[in-house]
């Protein structure tokens, strides 16, 4: 999992609803890791965000297969929390650098979800759209086998 930590500079712990836990325990496991930047007040990401939760607790259902990072937009973190209320994953902490993550990965618009494979290898720039198709066609497995192959 060190491969995938090195897309999140300086983020060594993240947030889940039970409290606080190490980046690399919250990735273990995991085939795929999606880094979701996206914020409370964008009209899209609020609309994106119940379908990609919906695709993750469907591919996740037998066993952690795909991990979620989420990496927050909003300018507070009583927004921030608020969002994350609504959210089956992991998130980085308010406080962290969140620019240069952001930096890192070419962020100019949101969302934007780009995906890893738990190697480090990058499979997609941003992978929302072939979310969204896999998860109005009930199409989950292919999405996965495409991201195996």
């Amino acid at each position: 999992m060190q491969a995938v930590i090195q897309h999140l500079p300086g983020v060594t712990k993240v947030f889940t609803k039970d409290g606080e836990m190490s980046l690399d325990e919250a990735l273990t496991g995991a085939e795929f890791v999606g880094i979701y930047f996206s914020a409370h007040w964008c009209p899209p990401c609020r609309g994106f965000t119940p379908v990609l939760a919906q695709f993750y607790e469907e591919v996740n259902k037998d066993g952690k297969v795909f991990e979620v990072i989420f990496v927050t937009s909003d300018r507070d973190e009583a927004s921030f929390k608020e969002y994350f209320e609504l959210m089956p994953w992991k998130a980085v902490p308010f406080d962290v650098e969140r620019a240069t993550i952001k930096q890192m990965h070419g962020v100019q618009g949101i969302p934007m979800l780009p995906v890893f494979k738990a190697d480090g290898t990058k499979l997609s720039d941003n992978a929302r759209g072939d979310v969204v198709q896999a998860q109005s066609d009930g199409k989950h497995a292919d999405l996965l086998a495409k991201w195996k192959a």
